[in-house]
């Protein structure tokens, strides 16, 4: 057993993450790995976010997003800003440039201890997002769950934010069996990429109140993509202003959706945990020693 990559347990408002340092390797995490650790209440988790090596010239590292299935994500917000908080206590930088598999995604650790992600522009074209089939308008496409003529859900906003989302505007977001539906929805063949389930409830002018079922993860306390998709929805459709509070199970998520380059704004905490040392292959660990 090669238990040699050193890894933290985080969260970022109960989004569960693991953060590993595979720089100066040329292997990676596998699926079964991912599956092992997901299996293990340990080391139960909503994403990895393993850092690898930079390929591209000005960025300080390339991240690859792992689900908890063992599929690849392009996005992770709440877990970028783990990423930031643990290599800002190594180095001293509040400065960060990532390729992730969604894009280039910039962030800044806050003198407040506060993490300020780029998340870059939605894209809302149905070929972007990806959705099956032409939607001229993806402000509310045609998709439900329950009876034709009484839905249970219907006409949701489709945006992609690296990751394919689906936001469907409910007058309370308790009132529904995410759990459910949410498996449903993900795999519809509307989606041929799957897509994260997000149930909105508009609480004001600046402030929406969410849950999301997560591609490749299930029932979430947070999750950072579904939190800038619902806000950038709910303002396209002249729901709320582009500046807001976000509230997940998990706690509250500032988002600002900038009108001069149309990129989105996410702030919001991370907590680390614990740490160890896991195997790429196996999803084998062991827990470093308390301090």
């Amino acid at each position: 057993m090669s238990t040699d990559v050193p890894f933290a347990r985080m969260n970022g408002l109960g989004n569960q993450i693991l953060v590993a340092d595979l720089r100066g390797r040329a292997d990676r995490i596998t699926p079964d790995a991912a599956r092992a650790l997901d299996a293990d209440p340990a080391t139960r988790f909503d994403q990895i976010m393993a850092i690898h090596d930079p390929r591209i010239e000005g960025t300080f590292a390339h991240v690859r997003i792992l689900n908890s299935d063992g599929s690849e994500a392009g996005a992770c917000g709440n877990g970028t800003r783990c990423v930031v908080q643990a290599l800002s206590s190594e180095t001293g930088l509040s400065d960060f440039v990532f390729e992730t598999r969604g894009g280039i995604v910039e962030a800044r650790e806050r003198p407040d201890g506060l993490v300020t992600v780029d998340m870059g522009g939605p894209r809302f074209g149905w070929a972007d997002i990806p959705l099956a089939e032409p939607f001229h308008d993806t402000r509310a496409i045609e998709l439900q769950i329950g009876p034709i003529d009484a839905p249970v859900l219907h006409s949701p906003s489709a945006v992609s934010m690296g990751n394919p989302h689906a936001v469907f505007w409910v007058d309370d977001v308790d009132a529904h069996a995410l759990e459910r539906f949410g498996p449903i929805l993900e795999n519809h063949p509307i989606f041929p990429d799957r897509a994260n389930i997000t149930l909105a409830q508009v609480l004001s002018r600046t402030h929406l109140r969410i849950r999301t079922w997560e591609r490749g993860a299930g029932l979430t306390l947070a999750c950072g993509t579904a939190a800038c998709a619902a806000a950038v929805s709910a303002a396209r459709t002249r729901r709320t202003e582009r500046a807001l509070t976000v509230t997940v199970p998990g706690g509250d998520l500032r988002i600002d959706w900038r009108t001069e380059d149309d990129h989105v704004l996410m702030t919001g905490p991370a907590q680390w945990e614990w740490s160890g040392r896991l195997d790429p292959l196996t999803g084998a660990f062991t827990r470093d020693a308390p301090a």
